[in-house]
């Protein structure tokens, strides 16, 4: 698998959150093959990484899958910014998005 770093880069000033963009080209890359990507560089800064969410754009999937509360931002980025994420790992320009725990 041909990996490729784009930036890192801090989110908010206040906290170590950290914005990782990764761009793989491959063509058949589906979502089992990113989330693993996603999983390896998140073990390349911790332990024990979590995934709390994600996103797939291709299908317009996200995890969780339901809505609660009303906010600016949808739930799925939400609910982990609740749990603490304190990672996000962006592939391919937002074709797949992981909100990562690190622990």
């Amino acid at each position: 698998m041909e990996v490729f770093m784009v930036a890192i880069g801090n989110i908010s000033q206040n906290q170590c959150e950290e914005y990782i963009n990764m761009n793989i080209n491959l063509p058949d890359l589906d979502f089992a093959a990113a989330k693993q990507a996603a999983k390896e560089k998140a073990l390349e800064l911790c332990s024990h990484p979590m995934i709390l969410s994600w996103k797939n754009r291709r299908t317009g999937q996200t995890y969780p899958d339901y809505e609660c509360g009303i906010g600016d931002q949808p739930f799925w980025i939400r609910y982990a910014q609740g749990r603490g994420a304190n990672l996000t790992i962006d592939i391919n320009d937002g074709e797949y998005i992981f909100m990562v725990l690190k622990i």
